[in-house]
């Protein structure tokens, strides 16, 4: 099997407040929009937001974004941090916040010494 694209799919009890968030808030860059959705650049992938579900959104959708300033970032989205930035056991600076649903997003820095910074095909 070849994955030629792949995105994160969300759907929001308020699909309009969730777009608005992602696009203003996150800075996101529309890469498409539909009747009913909006589909985002997210990095080297793609944001979803399309439809509407009544389903907790914090059980089952979270989305991991790498950051080049966190410190940055923790300015921009102050308003919307549910845990400060810090170094985790495993090295990276992480920083949470939610979207308008609740949905968790980890926002990560990987520090200059970290592992993830080495070229791997020495």
């Amino acid at each position: 099997m070849e994955i030629l694209s792949s995105r994160v799919l969300i759907r929001s009890a308020d699909p309009e407040r969730a777009r608005a968030f992602y696009r203003d808030v996150l800075g996101l860059a529309v890469h498409r929009e539909f009747p009913g959705g909006t589909v985002f650049f997210l990095g080297q992938g793609f944001l979803e937001v399309s439809g509407t579900s009544t389903e907790s959104p914090t059980d089952a959708t979270g989305l991991w974004l790498q950051v080049r300033d966190l410190r940055r970032a923790a300015e921009d989205l102050a308003e919307h941090v549910v845990r400060p930035a810090r170094r985790e056991p495993w090295g990276l600076d992480e920083l949470w916040v939610a979207d308008p649903d609740g949905r968790p997003i980890v926002l990560v820095e990987v520090p200059a010494e970290h592992p993830l910074r080495r070229d791997a095909r020495q």
